[in-house]
């Protein structure tokens, strides 16, 4: 007999049960299998017996919601609860949804399982009602029903799961009562209100996003409120790290630029309400640049890291740091009289800085140039302060380097000179003395030149060449940088028509500064530079820094969207040096990301980031472009990681267009062209096309 089989207690009881027409079962929650069933619930369950039905493992199909919601119904058991709910079962795959009746039994063994006693209902459920409560059962949005005092009427299993103890009502679940009166205002006001606030859970603090509605409990017909929780901790931990890095220095781990505008200007305000001063000092490294050129990139990074790290171990409480860029430095230092303690604080800096720095490879000595600025004697914003430094760190390296100087108002002497070269560049841009140099891009996986960019040139007459980052930054400020980056565009249009012309096909990229990009008539301007040329819009790369995706969405999109519909290709240069909001990349219509030479520096010591970036890339569908390539260990971590192009040293340098095409040639299609060939040289092409 079936009876034989279970424990004594159930013997009389199953016989008895036997004879009833609606399912009842006993559930084992913690082995997941029917440990007893009445003859219709071994029919419902499309069983050929019951010891057929005992041995199913239905803990092994079961969902996690559904293993969850068990758990719960027995700690209520535990309490001696007893309840009903709708439940859609599903015997041989076909859904049978019952009204079932829960209660704990107790094993033989002292273990709690349940008691399962289901009737079908009179009429069906409308599929949109059955759909809905298996929903509820299985998502993990927690969604409760309040009651208007705050007490919880109903919780689905998400909700519950994620309740603290003593956490119960509304009240004790949201951290901060700011948040809790914002909400019970905004629904006050408009039947329904939604907040983003820490939360009390049974796993910690949490931040959730929540949304709540004024509604009617459908028993009592009371007034309650209606919330759901989605707990988005994941998200506003990526936020806290995308701002973080947008506010700090990824070499060094100082507060960059952009913190630097924030806190500075900020601490000033403090300083002027307790009348107080504040020291700026400027710190600039002497002959950083012969630190990379004859050691290389990597021992110039580590310098930084050593110098910023006694920097930072130098401060007195109140004081900061930032990392400008580059070498340089600026640190704020707060004080009552940092007008008489400016000069002594910054000598000792002097004295720190020119201490030797020991490497793994090399021991180095670099000494600093120091400009100090004091507010409010020297200026009373941080720009005019950051200026004045910058004028008296120009000084000390003009009275010979490693010292450090006061501002003084004669040094604004110097600004005429830089007045004298916005007129240069006038004439410069007037007389023909800028050109247009150009460096390969190489396909990683071929080797074959796809592409180049075209990178600016200044043959002063008298100067010699004079470095871009001496002249552009000048145009930026006298509003010369749109007549420059229309000349340079035009000229590279005008290459590419050429090397078409000679069989080249290689995409020429341009770089638009961030106000030229915004500047009015810039799809018009482009427009007419691509007729006047005549060249391929499709074979020409606008590269955009990251900075112009900031702020302007709405003209930003507009401005990318037309350039795209004229053929123009978009990429974002120097990728991951500035605000990277990831979460936003894919709004904007977006072709190729060029992964900042920095991150290619530090790719032997500090790979994650770079993973990071081209992993996306992959997501996004993009082309990958990394620049300043100079060892052929990053070319073969780059060939590895499925980076699609480079450009850099390794290959090599940006050179006069005639001197491109004598240096890398177009190669002659012939039977030996399925040799590989090493960086540096121009392999055979796929196709006719050329390089």
């Amino acid at each position: 007999m079936q009876a034989l089989t279970l424990e004594p207690a159930l013997v009389d009881a199953a016989a008895l049960l036997d004879r009833l027409d609606h399912p009842v079962w006993i559930f084992d929650i913690d082995r997941g299998r029917v440990h007893w069933a009445n003859a219709e619930a071994v029919r419902m369950w499309q069983a050929g017996s019951l010891e057929d039905l005992r041995a199913r493992d239905m803990g092994r199909t079961m969902s996690v919601a559904v293993a969850r919601r068990l758990r719960q119904y027995q700690a209520d058991f535990q309490a001696g609860e007893r309840f009903g709910e709708q439940w859609t079962l599903y015997p041989a795959g076909v859904p049978v949804t019952l009204w079932v009746d829960f209660s704990g039994w107790r094993l033989d063994d002292g273990r709690m399982a349940m008691l399962c006693d289901a009737r079908r209902a009179e009429t069906a459920a409308p599929p949109d009602s059955l759909r809905s409560v298996d929903a509820l059962l299985h998502t993990e949005v927690m969604t409760t029903l309040y009651s208007r005092a705050g007490r919880a009427l109903y919780r689905n299993p998400a909700s519950r799961s994620s309740v603290a103890e003593g956490a119960e009502r509304l009240s004790s679940r949201l951290v901060d009562r700011e948040d809790l009166r914002d909400l019970v205002t905004a629904l006050q006001v408009r039947g329904e209100g939604k907040i983003i606030a820490r939360v009390r859970t049974a796993a910690g603090e949490r931040w959730h996003d929540l949304s709540a509605r004024l509604c009617s409990d459908p028993v009592t017909g009371r007034r309650a409120l209606l919330i759901t929780e989605i707990d988005i901790s994941g998200l506003k931990q990526a936020q806290a790290q995308a701002q973080y890095l947008a506010d700090h220095d990824q070499l060094t781990g100082l507060p960059n630029r952009n913190q630097v505008i924030k806190d500075f200007s900020q601490t000033l305000r403090a300083c002027q309400l307790r009348g107080d001063e504040a020291a700026l000092i400027f710190v600039d490294l002497d002959h950083f640049k012969r630190v990379n050129d004859s050691l290389g990139h990597a021992v110039g990074d580590e310098l930084l890291v050593q110098l910023a790290r006694r920097l930072n171990d130098a401060l007195e409480p109140g004081e900061r740091v930032a990392r400008l860029g580059g070498d340089e430095f600026l640190l704020l230092l707060p004080h009552r009289e940092a007008a008489a303690r400016a000069e002594r604080r910054a000598a000792g800096l002097v004295t720190l800085i020119s201490q030797p720095v020991v490497l793994p490879q090399t021991e180095l000595r670099v000494t600093p140039s120091i400009g100090i600025s004091v507010f409010p004697h020297d200026g009373e914003d941080i720009d005019t302060l950051m200026r004045h430094a910058d004028l008296a760190m120009y000084g000390a390296k003009a009275a010979g380097r490693g010292s450090a100087m006061r501002f003084r108002p004669e040094m604004t002497a110097s600004a005429q000179s830089r007045l004298e070269l916005e007129v240069e560049l006038r004439r410069a841009l007037a007389q023909g003395q800028i050109s247009v140099h150009y460096q390969p891009r190489v396909d990683v996986a071929s080797g074959r030149i796809v592409g180049a960019e075209a990178l600016v040139r200044w043959h002063h007459p008298e100067r010699g060449m004079v470095p871009p980052d001496v002249f552009i930054s000048v145009c930026e400020d006298c509003g010369l940088i749109c007549e420059l980056g229309a000349l340079v565009l035009e000229k590279a249009c005008a290459q590419q028509v050429a090397w078409a012309a000679a069989g080249r096909e290689l995409t020429v990229s341009v770089n638009l500064s961030p106000r030229q990009f915004f500047h009015a008539g810039l799809i018009d301007e482009i427009d007419a530079i691509l007729k006047r040329t005549g060249c391929d819009p499709r074979r020409i790369e606008l590269e955009i820094t990251e900075s112009v995706l900031l702020g302007h969405d709405d003209r930003t999109v507009a401005a990318l969207e037309a350039l795209g519909r004229m053929g123009l290709r978009i990429a974002i240069d120097d990728f991951g040096t500035g605000y990277s909001n990831l979460a936003y990349l894919h709004r904007y219509p977006v072709d190729t990301l060029k992964i900042d030479r920095s991150f290619i520096r530090a790719l032997s010591e500090r790979p994650a980031i770079t993973e990071m970036i081209v992993t996306m890339c992959r997501m996004l569908g993009v082309t990958m472009v990394a620049e300043g390539v100079e060892l052929a260990g990053q070319l073969d971590w780059l060939r590895g990681h499925g980076v699609h192009e480079y450009q850099g040293w390794l290959f090599g340098p940006a050179v006069a267009p005639d001197d491109f095409d004598k240096r890398w040639p177009i190669p002659r299609l012939t039977a030996a062209c399925a040799a590989p060939t090493a960086p540096g040289t121009a392999p055979c092409p796929a196709s006719g096309a050329g390089s």
